[in-house]
């Protein structure tokens, strides 16, 4: 194919893409995700035509510029990175294009700035040291171990088996199985090598006699040429001005010693075939049943540790890391002191000082002397809870997760990327293990100064309700090695839309999003239900492992949810009131039984007998100004909803997910409420009644039963959260755990530092839920 051939068929494609960004007909929205997908299998098939699609890109990237097509932007920024880590032979020029290009939307507003700037950091280290991404994805991804680039990353892949099909568990753990089998460390590390050379040395790489030659190589001799690439590439990268003359030196040394002298001084061959591919092998994925919210905290903690050093006890409050609580390196050291305070005790010349420029002097600069050792750290520190905030603009591309420093010393080697499948009812319960792994921390502090937690959502919502119970307590026997009690459940097609409102909310929020995430719970099914492939020896592109590969490289901007508790008390007195969390819903409903007239709240006299309950609602009124407004009303309703989503698009530009660090994040937290009150009637006929939802927005609300009836509290639409007989409850931002643990923790600091710790306990951080998009919330 000649090569306007080849730019007129990627320009095809690339206006495909543009296209499903810019419509919503119903013909496009059906192949969503595919073109993107085809685009980069193109290009992942022939790298010939790599250069030329980052030329097609860029004309669109700075077509959008000028025509102020900000919606295209970003998912174009993503596609030109995408083809850039893995491409070779991109010339100096068309990398200093883009990286300019990059630098003028640092002037944009965020998200646009932010994607910018990640991707101008990246670009200009790449500019100057080919290969640096793709070398950096693949030794973390793959835990391919080396000193200079000891970073490890690991997807953790979760499934509730309650919630998500048999077939779709068993298609899903088929597919990763048959992708990973082929990624040995021997053929990504054959990957990182040919990657390097052929980036840095261009069509001076004969790239079939360097494929011939790693293939026949031992282990032994493939390690050395392995970490003699990376230290070359490493040591460059890490100067503050890398020379790209001398990178490409130094890989020629390592491509002559391979293919031997004459290599190097041969300028090219005219007849040889064209370059073998080089795969971006897919990140290691484990594969996990969802069974409670433990299981997160426990496998975050093997992951720090290998199996083989790690005891478990049926107890995981026991579990620790060895070397890494700040508590025991923060305690008080007392040094035993043989000074008796008399001056005659003092041996002789003890009271004489030294010459200034004596050793002795020199020393006591430089040495402490015995006492109370101190560690005096930064507020920061002290509050655990900022360590997965909003991450600022200014990252080191050394660390591929962009995090920085918690411990003084210590940087963050791990990355878990967290990945949960399922709808709205399973981001409930992954909302309960991450509260609990952030109380956990407070007690222990062990996961924080080491790991960086970065959570993934794509949605599935099961197609038909037998579906859901066919095959499970099989399935489970099988993973798992012992039965567990299934769960009745009762799903309806009328409820998919209900359960999929927080995928719903992020595909407006980031349309990037909406065209590569949330299309891919059709194709899902539909891998389920093809019968699975016995020949070994086909090659099939496994679409879904695709895209959940792109989602999770490319999706790095987060958006935080707040996570809500609620305080519920019951009508049996002897029972203690109770608290939990919700991240998206709370559905009151009212029970048709009633409490005895001596319970926790009998029945006011002269209230008219009708539908619902007579309730008491007292909440802070969300405004404008942010002033406090105590609102307390009472009305007879037959059901409230408490949503923490936003419902439409207006509500997404100023939304409280995205929080700005200039501003307080609890100035754009809110809930909506919506009651379905009963208003009386009066006429000829008698008495009637009507129903009417009253909206309005708050920041906490406490609601009490004030008649006989009782109500049944649904959180985040989970049948196993369910609490009946209740007569009262509570709900408000839930607090950072390690609000209330601060001040036993930090007995060292001066009166000044207690006094702002204090301040800012009273008024404690809410905790945010940070769910990983492609952009964040696009204004």
């Amino acid at each position: 194919m000649e090569s306007s051939d080849v730019e007129l068929d990627l320009q095809r494609s690339v206006q495909a893409v543009l296209r499903e960004l810019s419509t919503q007909a119903p013909a496009l929205q059906s192949n969503q995700g595919m073109w993107r997908w085809s685009l980069h299998k193109k290009v992942e098939r022939d790298p010939g035509k790599s250069p030329a699609l980052v030329r097609i890109l860029l004309r669109e990237l700075e077509k959008a510029e000028s025509e102020d097509l900000r919606h295209v932007i970003i998912p174009l920024l993503h596609t030109v990175m995408y083809v850039l880590t893995k491409a070779t032979g991109i010339t100096e020029e068309l990398y200093q294009r883009i990286y300019a290009f990059c630098t003028r939307l640092l002037t944009l507003p965020t998200p646009y700035s932010t994607v910018a700037l990640d991707c101008a950091i990246r670009l200009k280290t790449e500019t100057a040291v080919p290969g640096t991404l793709y070398q950096r994805m693949v030794i973390a991804e793959q835990n391919l171990m080396n000193e200079l680039y000891p970073y490890q990353e690991r997807v953790f892949l979760f499934v509730d088996p309650e919630l998500v099909s048999a077939s779709v568990c068993s298609a899903l753990l088929l597919e990763i199985e048959a992708a990973q089998e082929q990624q040995t460390p021997e053929a990504c590390m054959r990957h990182v090598v040919s990657h390097a050379l052929q980036a840095a040395l261009g069509e001076a790489c004969h790239a079939g006699a360097l494929h011939r030659k790693l293939q026949a190589s031992p282990r032994r001799t493939l390690e050395q040429y392995f970490h003699a690439v990376v230290a070359a590439v490493e040591q460059m990268a890490s100067e503050a001005s890398p020379s790209r003359e001398g990178h490409v030196e130094r890989l020629e040394e390592i491509y002559c010693s391979l293919l031997g002298p004459a290599a190097g001084r041969r300028g090219g061959d005219p007849v040889q075939e064209r370059p073998p591919s080089i795969p971006l092998p897919s990140p290691y994925i484990t594969f996990h049943l969802w069974t409670g919210e433990e299981q997160l905290w426990k496998e975050l903690v093997l992951f720090l540790r290998p199996r083989s050093q790690l005891c478990l006890s049926a107890d995981l409050e026991v579990l620790d890391l060895q070397g890494l609580r700040p508590d025991r390196e923060l305690a008080r050291v007392s040094v035993l002191s043989t000074d008796s305070g008399i001056e005659r005790d003092l041996p002789p010349g003890a009271d004489e000082l030294p010459a200034p420029s004596s050793p002795e002097m020199e020393r006591a600069g430089l040495q402490r002397k015995g006492g109370i050792k101190k560690r005096a750290w930064p507020l920061d520190f002290l509050m655990p809870g900022g360590w997965d905030g909003p991450p600022g603009l200014h990252r080191r591309t050394g660390r591929p997760g962009g995090d920085g420093e918690v411990l003084p010393g210590v940087s963050r080697l791990h990355t878990a990327r967290v990945l949960v499948l399922g709808d709205d009812r399973m981001l409930g319960r992954l909302a309960q293990a991450y509260h609990r792994l952030r109380k956990r921390e407070t007690q222990k502090f062990c996961l924080t100064p080491r790991l960086s937690l970065q959570l993934y959502y794509i949605p599935v919502l099961a197609p038909e309700p037998r579906l859901m119970a066919a095959g499970r307590q099989s399935w489970r026997e099988g993973l798992t090695g012992s039965a567990l009690s299934p769960f009745p459940q009762k799903p309806a097609a009328s409820r998919q839309p209900e359960l999929g409102e927080l995928a719903t909310f992020l595909g407006r929020a980031d349309p990037w999003y909406q065209s590569n995430v949330n299309t891919l719970c059709p194709a899902i099914h539909k891998l389920a239900e093809m019968p699975p492939s016995l020949d070994s020896s086909q090659t099939v592109d496994p679409f879904i492992l695709d895209v959940i590969t792109y989602y999770i490289r490319m999706g790095t901007q987060p958006i935080y949810f707040q996570i809500y508790t609620v305080k519920i008390f019951f009508s049996d007195l002897s029972q203690d009131p109770t608290e939990d969390i919700f991240l998206i819903e709370l559905k009151v409903k009212i029970q048709d039984s009633k409490f005895p007239k001596d319970g926790f709240s009998p029945r006011r006299r002269g209230v008219a007998e009708g539908p619902g309950a007579e309730l008491s609602l007292c909440y802070q009124k969300a405004l404008l100004s942010h002033r406090p407004r105590e609102v307390t009303v009472s009305l007879r309703a037959t059901g409230l909803v408490l949503k923490a989503i936003p419902a439409s698009d207006t509500e997404v530009s100023g939304s409280r997910h995205c929080p700005l660090p200039a501003a307080p994040v609890t100035d754009h937290t809110c809930l909506n409420v919506s009651v379905t009150e009963v208003v009386k009637s009066s006429n000829l006929a008698g008495k009637s009644f009507s129903m009417v939802t009253n909206t309005f927005r708050t920041n906490n609300i406490q609601i009490q039963s004030q008649d006989q009836r009782l109500l049944t509290l649904s959180l985040d639409k989970d049948d196993q959260r369910t609490f009946r007989d209740v007569v009262r409850f509570e709900v408000a931002p839930c607090p950072e755990p390690c609000s209330g643990a601060q001040k036993s923790k930090a007995p060292w600091l001066n009166l000044h530092g207690q006094q702002e710790m204090e301040a800012t306990r009273a008024t404690p951080k809410p905790l945010l839920m940070p769910i990983n998009t492609f952009s964040g919330i696009v204004q």
